[in-house]
């Protein structure tokens, strides 16, 4: 890559990417406010939009969205008659969970001693702010941005709540582009540049279940007085077959997927699979995160362990997300999953259920001559290797929103997300290397594209 003015660039702008990243991820923007102070998603939204400004960017603005968290825009023109990119990160984060698991502080950027940097948001989805900057910069100091630039920092991408998305529909114009680049995705595995062909989409229930006016003992009562955790988990347990697999009533869960494999054995080293415990689902690991719809149990309300009281509840409540892959409309699933849960719940309790999050799947074309431009970038940044197509289990839900808003804008998904950067985990991080590389890939993207 040395070679290369423009990777020669970035390599020489990754101390103050370090630098910068470490500002930002020093703001605990989780996008719920009652756990977070709404000060710390502010504080990081301010930053981007400094950010932007001091990169020339012009109508740079906090965009007061529906759901009551900030998206950051700015506009960089390019040379007339350029075509329009759209840059897409998100600056909020999820929280931290078990502060005492992580080995560094969540929020303080920490070099350790594998060379990656730790810290909530460094590579989902902090480190994609930085990513583009960094493009940025490497254009600017060798000819120019020959596109013009629309950036989004989403402020509530972890939250599923909307904001951007409401926004966007109702301000239709403002992001409107000839290929956007969301840069919230990751590769394959470190080192193998990769695009993500397909998201799977989301439905989110919190369920709640009632059986009594209020706890009972359990020797008084016990055996004949209904219990509602009990009755929870019934309905939590036929959500999934015997081995695992999801069944929700009337959904299919046998899909396929046709493209890249993910090895058996590596994905227990991804996953972190401890010895002996097996995986769940049939078919192959590609079909099970990429193609056929999964339930996930999110967390459950009631009494801890410690401190619990030999009674029969009245009362337990669980939060459930159903991800839905491309070919299945959210909508419908939606539909049967709360279907379902009413069918399974036993002894006459009483349920109600109550929507929390929804977006639909995405599958890109990538037949575009955006996605030969990548191609062709990725090849420069990442010598000897040639662009994979892979699905990615998560869910983006702005992306259908900005295809169905702009059905002739291409759509590439690109990221730092790779299996080893544990995104949402405890000990999150990110690879310096794939964040120099991602930058020359998009840097030399944006030239190919304009130039196409």
């Amino acid at each position: 890559m040395s070679s290369n003015p423009v990777a020669e660039t970035v390599a020489s702008l990754m101390p103050r990417a370090r630098a910068e990243l470490t500002e930002l991820v020093a703001f605990r923007s989780v996008a719920d406010f009652e756990q977070f102070p709404r000060s710390e998603s502010e504080g990081a939204a301010n930053w981007v939009a400094d950010a932007l400004t001091a990169e020339g960017f012009q109508d740079v603005a906090l965009l007061d969205t529906p759901d009551g968290t900030q998206s950051v825009y700015g506009y960089l023109p390019g040379p007339e008659g350029a075509k329009t990119v759209l840059l897409y990160a998100h600056y909020d984060v999820q929280p931290p969970l078990d502060e005492a698991g992580w080995q560094t502080p969540p929020f303080e950027l920490t070099e350790r001693e594998d060379g990656r940097w730790y810290g909530r948001g460094a590579a989902d989805c902090k480190g994609g702010v930085i990513m583009h900057l960094l493009a940025l910069r490497a254009l600017k100091a060798n000819g120019g941005v020959p596109v013009h630039v629309k950036f989004i920092a989403e402020g509530s991408e972890e939250q599923g709540t909307g904001g951007l998305e409401r926004y966007a529909e109702a301000h239709p114009a403002l992001l409107e582009a000839d290929t956007i680049v969301i840069g919230d995705a990751g590769n394959f595995r470190a080192g193998l540049p990769t695009v993500t062909a397909t998201l799977r989409g989301m439905t989110m229930l919190r369920v709640r279940i009632d059986t009594l006016e209020g706890n009972l003992h359990s020797g008084q009562f016990g055996g004949a007085a209904p219990d509602a955790l009990a009755a929870l988990i019934r309905v939590l347990d036929s959500l999934r077959a015997k081995d695992g697999s999801t069944t929700i009533d009337g959904l299919t869960p046998d899909a396929s997927w046709e493209g890249l494999a993910y090895d058996e054995e590596q994905f227990r080293k991804d996953a972190k699979v401890l010895d002996g415990v097996e995986l769940i689902g049939d078919g192959t690991v590609a079909d099970r995160i990429w193609a056929r719809p999964a339930v996930t149990v999110l967390g459950i309300d009631c009494p801890p362990v410690v401190g619990a009281t030999p009674s029969v509840q009245a009362s337990a409540r669980a939060l459930v997300s159903l991800r839905v892959p491309p070919g299945i409309d959210a909508a419908e699933a939606n539909k049967l999953l709360r279907a379902h849960i009413e069918a399974h719940t036993p002894w006459g309790a009483r349920v109600s259920i109550e929507q929390v999050g929804q977006g639909q799947p995405f599958s890109a074309d990538t037949s575009s001559p955006a996605y030969a431009a990548m191609a062709e970038a990725m090849a420069v940044a990442y010598p000897g290797q040639e662009m994979q197509y892979a699905g990615q289990g998560g869910s983006i839900p702005l992306c259908n929103t900005l295809a169905a808003l702009y059905p002739h804008a291409e759509i590439l998904l690109i990221g730092l997300s790779e299996p080893a950067a544990q995104i949402h985990a405890v000990n999150e991080s990110v690879s310096p290397q794939e964040l120099e590389r991602l930058s020359i890939a998009e840097a030399l993207f944006l030239r190919n594209y304009a130039a196409g």
